[in-house]
């Protein structure tokens, strides 16, 4: 690898207007704008780096604040010296003698070292001139595992039981990357459910994606009882009874909220219940995981987990039963990658968040990775997908017959057109400027 060093970061608050037709709104998130705080690195080479991390609007110039107070302890590195010992550059990232007070390893300072370490991850895949998920496929196990942090975790999973991990899911490996390729990863839709949609609205999505193939569809509850109830008998009569049904309450209720609401949902056969809770209350997930289990109706949590550690200790709990790793809430692929090898120690299926603006394009590389390279199973396993805002993309995901489809172009990608960038960027691009005017604000 030539030593390409970074010269240069750049941030931006790039924001869409999604709360204006409902799209992504749920019990919590009523009128979300789905955001991001995109990162492009600069090099003395013509590659350039480029990441994100997700928001929903409100805040997003805080991640940007932050990743612009991260910018220094990137900037002047060569991509070689940070490839060579990425556990230690994750480790400067994420334990800064000062900033760390304001984490550590969560919430906004922890958002905007996942979008810095998605661009670095984005820059390593060019200058390799592969697509991620290859990178990692490819990637011998010793190089991988030196780009995980186990400090913390070393008590759930040391180096040697992660590269054994690795080393045993070498069979069939070639022909798991094969059978990716022409049949790609099973996915499942929210597009048709969000919580602000009309009945109307519904049906008639949920008719065309079944028209589509898809087969396994998830519903956002959890404001009102009676309309929830309503809502999953319309989707449930509308797919049958033999397609796969989802419900997420994004962090509604209180435990014994959550389990009685739950069990009035369960003639509707749901497979899960999402984030039930406060996404921090391990022994609340554990407490809902067991009452819900005489239902055969598990817990799937993780969009909103801060960190490895809080997995850890939810795998420990027997505190949730889908492991759901997002792109940009922990500390970027490092931190995804000891995730995935907990959950296969542990036998738990990985499922992703996805949707928001770029979480498809992002956590379809680390899925891919999971089956290729570390699980081997599509035992109750999928990506969630979302139909929005793929055209904003240089290389936007690929959905064919409800499966994602690997993608070949090289990068993590997330690169964003130029011309959305400038667009969308907040508060002064030309759909905001018109937007806010038209708020009088």
């Amino acid at each position: 690898m030539s030593k390409i060093k970074i010269t240069g970061l750049t941030v931006s608050d790039v924001r869409f207007p999604t709360s204006q037709e409902h799209h992504g709104s749920d019990a919590m998130h009523t009128d979300p704008d789905y955001s991001a705080a995109y990162v492009v690195l600069e090099t003395d080479a013509a590659l350039k780096g480029y990441g994100l991390t997700f928001t929903v609007g409100r805040g997003t110039e805080i991640v940007v604040c932050a990743v612009e107070a991260l910018s220094g302890l990137v900037i002047g590195k060569t991509l070689e010296e940070i490839v060579n010992d990425f556990r230690g550059f994750y480790r400067i990232l994420t334990s800064d003698g000062q900033m760390r007070w304001i984490g550590p390893e969560k919430g906004v300072i922890h958002l905007a070292t996942a979008a810095v370490l998605n661009a670095v991850w984005d820059l390593w895949a060019r200058a390799e001139g592969k697509p991620l998920w290859k990178l990692l496929v490819d990637m011998d196990p010793d190089l991988l595992i030196k780009c995980i942090d186990f400090r913390y975790i070393s008590d759930a999973l040391t180096e040697r039981e992660a590269l054994d991990i690795l080393m045993k899911a070498r069979e069939g490996k070639q022909q798991r990357e094969e059978q990716m390729l022409k049949d790609g990863y099973p996915a499942y839709t929210t597009s048709c459910a969000w919580l602000g949609y009309s009945d109307q609205q519904l049906t008639q999505l949920c008719s065309t994606a079944l028209a589509e193939g898809w087969t396994r569809f998830k519903v956002k509850v959890g404001a009102d009882l009676e309309d929830d109830i309503r809502r999953c008998r319309l989707i449930r009569q509308m797919i049958g009874p033999d397609k796969t049904l989802m419900i997420d309450a994004n962090q509604r209720w209180d435990v014994s909220e959550a389990v009685a609401w739950v069990t009035k949902l369960a003639e509707f056969r749901p497979l899960w219940i999402e984030e039930p809770t406060s996404p921090d209350d391990i022994l609340g997930h554990a407490t809902i995981s067991k009452a819900l289990a005489p239902l055969d109706i598990g817990v799937a949590t993780g969009e909103q987990c801060h960190n490895r550690v809080m997995f850890k200790q939810f795998l420990q709990a027997s505190a949730l039963q889908f492991v759901q790793i997002d792109s940009c809430r922990v500390g970027s692929v490092n931190e995804n990658l000891a995730i995935l090898l907990m959950a296969c120690k542990f036998n738990v299926p990985v499922c992703p968040h996805a949707g928001g603006v770029g979480l498809c394009e992002l956590v379809q590389h680390l899925i891919l990775f999971d089956y290729i390279s570390v699980s081997g199973s599509l035992q109750n396993r999928m990506c969630e997908y979302v139909d929005h805002l793929h055209e904003h993309f240089r290389s936007p995901t690929v959905i064919r017959q409800a499966c994602y489809i690997p993608p070949k172009d090289p990068g993590f990608s997330c690169e964003m057109l130029e011309e959305s960038v400038q667009k969308y960027q907040f508060p002064n691009g030309e759909v905001w400027k018109t937007t806010l005017l038209q708020k009088g604000q």
